[in-house]
């Protein structure tokens, strides 16, 4: 499968960021950068939408799923806001991270610095049909908190 990228012309050089990578071989997602002109500061609770630099082609059949960094949600409470974002196979524009700061000290984030990462993920699409009844299952319709702490 090939995900196809277009660098935009505000991403061009002469500061040009790479195209995202997998950081190790065994990497599900791969990096996303900021290509924010201006250092951003994201007040505690605040959120910011943050430019990748980047537009997208995903294939047919898959989805872009743009998840938070572990390391930058554990240290500093960086997180993507509707974690996982969607990017749908037929989007075609700039490829944008929604940040939020859950964190208790203002977070800067700088050109290049990895804000996100990018999971490509197969879709099933399934036939929908109403019904008058659903089948019975164990569970029932137990929901939150209905096996206790």
């Amino acid at each position: 499968m090939i995900v196809l990228f277009q660098r935009l012309p505000a991403a061009s050089a002469p500061d040009a960021l790479p195209l995202p990578t997998f950081a190790t071989p065994g990497a599900a997602g791969m990096d996303l950068a900021a290509a924010v002109r201006e250092p951003l500061t994201l007040a505690p609770g605040e959120r910011g939408l943050v430019p990748t630099g980047f537009a997208i082609a995903i294939p047919d059949g898959y989805e872009g799923q743009v998840r938070p960094r572990s390391g930058r949600a554990l240290a500093e409470g960086l997180t993507v806001l509707n974690a996982p974002g969607t990017i749908d196979a037929d989007y075609r524009g700039e490829l944008r991270v929604l940040l939020v700061n859950l964190g208790s000290a203002p977070i800067v984030v700088r050109r290049g610095e990895r804000v996100a990462q990018l999971v490509v993920a197969p879709v099933v699409r399934p036939t929908v049909h109403e019904a008058e009844a659903l089948p019975p299952a164990a569970r029932g319709a137990g929901g939150f908190g209905h096996t206790g702490r």
